[in-house]
């Protein structure tokens, strides 16, 4: 810091604070984590047919894993971020990350279809309440005026996973086994628990709550509403990212071998989404969650005709995922905002969200394709989704205004 920078801030009333300066170690010690997180939760759908084989079931059936990791997420995170409301954060990352090595650890050796479905339940759990209370440690440590950033610094970590950790782990799965892709993520989850340990400070500028106070979020209107925003909102990019392999071979006409690139385009996109929705966040978090929903609308509509050739179908998908996850920080920093003393909670339901949404969305987008309307209808799909967050959105924004001049 230049010598002139003033290190201390004043509050008024005699009140000083220390000016807080980017603790980078500890913000990539907080993505590591989701890093993890995010590879565990999507090198499934590349290796289901490896697994369907080794535990002897059908690809549908084995399809059921990725739904018990979902689960895991929904019922975990209210339940760990009500009942650990009392524990210090930086402890309580610290026993979520450990949960997950587990989870994962379990899925490395489970010997049996039933197993396997019990350990993806289990690395579900932590995944939501993991994410609430790192994007708010993240949050008391980034300088006045950038939280926003900072969530987006911590979900950074889910978007690069989509670039780096799940192509890898992929190749990793198909040509040495899928056990051993897992087992790359019981290293990233120790590796976690250790950068948390060593870098990432008590957490002290979180105040502690109990069980009353944070399960009081579910009794606010405007958490609710902004919940739903995003189970619907985020649909959208599911129903199109669920069935992109086969759009991209079936429809655009592109061979399978360039199916990898493509999905790393998706993932570069979610990196730069994520950053551009973390700066227009910290500018004005009502116009970025409009903003990214409307840019949803409008790219996943023109996507309906992009698809059919190679080139506009892969500069799509780049900006399919660059538009949802500019709404991941957005719609966290809000949620931050409207739960007020239940924040951990709010936070951590965002994840439960954006896993419904996932679920959704798939199941939509596999619905008009059962129904012989084509690979492009799950983009048809996803656009009506959008339009729904947008307006969901505005009635939210709606009522909040009302209440206010109440």
């Amino acid at each position: 810091m230049p010598a002139d920078t003033p290190t201390t801030i004043d509050l008024g009333d005699g009140a000083i604070e220390p000016r807080r300066t980017w603790n980078i170690p500890a913000m990539l010690a907080l993505a590591l984590g989701g890093f993890g997180i995010g590879t565990t939760e999507f090198v499934t759908m590349g290796l289901l047919p490896d697994i369907a084989g080794a535990v002897h079931v059908t690809e549908p059936v084995a399809g059921h894993v990725v739904s018990a990791y979902a689960l895991g997420v929904v019922v975990g995170a209210p339940v760990i971020a009500a009942l650990c409301a009392r524990v210090p954060r930086k402890r309580l990352l610290m026993a979520l990350m450990v949960a997950f090595t587990i989870g994962n650890a379990a899925t490395v050796l489970a010997p049996s279809y039933s197993t396997l479905m019990a350990a993806r339940f289990l690395s579900g759990l932590p995944h939501g309440a993991y994410f609430g209370v790192a994007s708010l440690a993240a949050a008391s440590l980034a300088p006045v005026g950038q939280r926003a950033k900072a969530v987006a610094a911590v979900m950074l970590g889910l978007s690069a996973a989509n670039v780096v950790g799940v192509p890898s782990a992929t190749w990793l799965g198909q040509h040495l086994g899928w056990r051993d892709a897992f087992a790359v993520v019981v290293v990233i989850g120790i590796a976690t628990v250790v950068a948390i340990w060593r870098f990432v400070p008590e957490l002290h500028g979180i105040r502690l709550t109990d069980p009353r106070t944070e399960l009081g979020a579910l009794r606010r209107p405007q958490v609710l509403l902004t919940l739903l925003v995003g189970a619907v909102g985020f649909g959208g990019m599911f129903a199109v990212y669920t069935y992109i392999t086969t759009t991209l071979t079936d429809v655009a006409g592109m061979s399978l071998g360039l199916v990898p690139i493509v999905l790393m385009l998706f993932g570069l996109g979610m990196v730069a989404g994520n950053i551009l929705g973390g700066i227009l966040t910290d500018r004005g978090v009502t116009r970025a969650v409009f903003a990214a929903l409307i840019s949803m609308v409008v790219i996943l509509a023109i996507f309906i005709a992009a698809a059919h050739n190679p080139y506009t179908a892969a500069i799509g998908a780049f900006f399919v995922g660059a538009s949802g996850a500019a709404l991941g920080p957005a719609l966290q920093t809000r949620l931050m905002d409207v739960a007020h003393d239940a924040q951990t909670l709010a936070a951590a339901l965002n994840h439960a969200a954006l896993n419904l949404a996932n679920a959704a969305g798939a199941w939509l987008g596999g619905l008009v394709i059962a129904a012989g309307l084509g690979y492009t209808a799950p983009a048809v799909v996803g656009t009506g989704l959008a339009v729904l967050g947008v307006l969901l959105f505005a009635l939210t924004v709606a009522v909040a205004r009302r209440s206010d001049r109440a």
